[in-house]
């Protein structure tokens, strides 16, 4: 409403045409459910009229919808009604499930406010903001055909018998016209602000809202998973490649090189792309290990423990293949962990354990250190819980000063394919 071309544009008849459609849509309402109730009422002592009282009770349910659509000519943003979904097909389980929720008694109470009060605030809205403004516009033209050119009436209160005083009264009614298109839109948006706050199902957009911020965080999970393969593919079939030619080449280079200062330098480059070729190994190593691609978890935790300074014991025993978000999310919480055992704790042995059971997959790192490790200093950890917090599972890590430091990870999953044992 504060843009300039709001009068020039359709929401001042948008709002127009959402009052007036509330006026009606009001009045059916109300003729609606006083019909049902007297008639209900007044046969309800021969037991005939009970189902025209419950239709009473469930009239509240096409009212709101109606509302929830009308909504829409004023609001883009569309207002969901989730009612309980019945336990059983049929009319008795749709029945009793509609009168037993709470929207359903929201949405009655919210009917009859609409059939009592609110329409004609509507009605009043609409004939105060165009009704006075259009005839104040029009008193030259009735001036012109019922007053004969003579005198013409202005809201029935008061007499026109000047043409400049005519057409002075037209303009006043431009004016108003356009001060009441805005007065329709703070009025119409208070309408609808309202019929939110009454029939809005909070708990049902909350919940929509959580399930698909979820759903978007495992997607984001699978794409960023999905990434990191393609990098360390393209790592280890591009420029790792290149690195082992270029130090092969300088090897046979540095073979028919005669001794002296050319072999020397020949030397330290092939050298230099050895140390290139081996940290570039252990770049793709950290961004996504082929073994946990090729072989799966249990095969990557093996090969993880054979890295770490610590002695690590491994007994996680896996007969199948985990999803690979969930595979990538656990192997790197175990790394975290054995990094943080290598570096932090001062262990002298550190076992890792797990498997999997009853639809989930748990794993436990453990060490023989000094204990007094917390997530929330910055161990690393943080990062990994809200990770695993993506895909439904739970970190905990019980570490009392003097250790043992335990680290528990779980996952619900199921296996997807057996594991392959010739790793």
């Amino acid at each position: 409403m504060s843009r300039p071309g709001f009068l020039l544009s359709a929401w001042p008849w948008r709002s127009a045409a959402y009052l007036l459609t509330g006026a009606l849509t009001g009045v059916a309402a109300l003729v609606g459910i006083v019909t049902l109730a007297a008639v209900g009422g007044a046969l309800a002592i021969v037991l005939v009229g009970l189902p025209l009282l419950v239709l009473v009770a469930l009239s509240g349910i096409p009212v709101a919808w109606v509302d929830r659509h009308r909504l829409r000519l004023i609001d883009r943003d569309p207002l969901s009604g989730r009612h309980q979904v019945p336990t059983a097909p049929g009319l008795w389980p749709w029945l009793t499930t509609r009168l037993c929720e709470q929207a359903t008694w929201r949405e009655f109470g919210y009917a009859l406010l609409f059939a009592g009060l609110l329409w004609p605030v509507d009605a009043l809205a609409v004939t105060v903001a165009l009704l006075c403004p259009l005839s104040m516009v029009a008193t030259p033209l009735l001036m012109a055909t019922v007053g004969d050119g003579h005198e013409a009436k202005v809201l029935k209160q008061w007499t026109v018998t000047t043409w400049p005083t005519a057409f002075g009264v037209a303009v006043l009614g431009l004016l108003l016209l356009g001060l009441c298109a805005y007065a329709l839109g703070v009025m119409a948006g208070a309408r609808a602000e309202l019929t939110r706050l009454l029939i809005a199902s909070r708990e049902g957009e909350l919940g929509v809202k959580v399930v698909e911020l979820a759903r978007s965080r495992v997607r984001l999970v699978d794409a960023f998973e999905a990434e990191r393969r393609r990098i360390e593919r393209d790592l280890h079939d591009g420029a790792q490649q290149r690195l082992v030619a270029l130090t092969m080449a300088l090897g046979l280079a540095r073979l028919d090189a005669p001794p002296g200062p050319l072999a020397d330098q020949l030397a330290n480059a092939q050298a230099e792309a050895g140390e290139a070729l081996a940290e570039l190994r252990e770049l793709i190593h950290g961004i996504h290990p082929k073994v946990l691609t090729d072989y799966g978890l249990q095969a990557a935790v093996a090969d993880a423990a054979d890295r770490c300074v610590v002695p690590v014991a491994v007994d996680l025993e896996l007969p199948g293949r985990l999803p690979r978000a969930v595979e990538s999310a656990a192997y790197f919480v175990v790394c975290e962990a054995l990094a943080n055992v290598a570096k932090h704790s001062g262990a002298d042995r550190a076992r890792v354990s797990g498997g999997h059971r009853d639809g989930r997959l748990f794993l436990l790192v453990r060490d023989d250190g000094c204990g007094g490790a917390d997530a929330s200093a910055g161990s690393g950890l943080t990062g990994l819980a809200d990770r695993v917090s993506v895909l439904d599972g739970r970190l905990a890590l019980t570490s009392p000063p003097g250790g043992p430091t335990l680290l528990r990870v779980e996952f619900s999953c199921e296996l997807t394919k057996a594991a392959d044992r010739s790793a």
